[in-house]
């Protein structure tokens, strides 16, 4: 398999909430530049979430990578709100991706990351709790495109009655 045809990776991930309002996010440095314009730009950013186990569902996948990644355990997850197929260069193991998306609203901003490294296949920079208005007007990679807006429109109250589908930046379609 190549890099233009990676293997497929079903994965759960979570928009996860404060009280506030702010999203959490996870930073990566990626193990190649992110834009041929600015080749030391190597960080991106992330929700919480992995790949499923085998005979799990994204939901288990969902609550299981949580507990791991950011020690909430238990958590209740809202609806899939969102998918993104394609193709994802930025990790070390470039894969093609079926992501699923789920709403988390945690009742503090309280994570505990000190098992996050340990499962990830790029370096891990760091966490942060994004208020969406900087989120959206910054200009770090943010994956996937249109995480952003779709965030401010969940925070709204306008929850997506099916899911929307996001695309990864720059992403090159199967095949190709």
């Amino acid at each position: 398999m190549s890099d233009l045809d990676p293997p497929t990776r079903d994965i759960a991930r979570a928009l996860v909430f404060d009280p506030a309002g702010r999203l959490l996010l996870i930073e990566y440095e990626a193990v190649r530049p992110i834009d041929p314009d600015k080749p030391d730009a190597r960080g991106f950013w992330f929700m919480p979430g992995g790949g499923l186990e085998p005979g799990e569902t994204h939901e288990e996948a969902c609550r299981r990578e949580l507990a791991e990644e950011i020690g909430v355990a238990d958590v209740e997850l809202g609806p899939m709100v969102a998918v993104c197929d394609g193709p994802f260069h930025l990790f070390r193991k470039p894969r093609y991706a079926r992501e699923r998306y789920f709403v988390v609203r945690l009742p503090n901003d309280t994570i505990d990351t000190s098992r996050l490294a340990e499962t990830e296949d790029n370096p891990v920079r760091g966490t942060r709790w994004w208020c969406l208005d900087a989120l959206a007007a910054s200009e770090e990679r943010v994956e996937p495109a249109g995480l952003a807006a779709l965030a401010q429109q969940i925070v709204t109250g306008d929850v997506p009655g099916t899911p929307v589908r996001l695309n990864w930046r720059n992403a090159r379609p199967r095949g190709r």
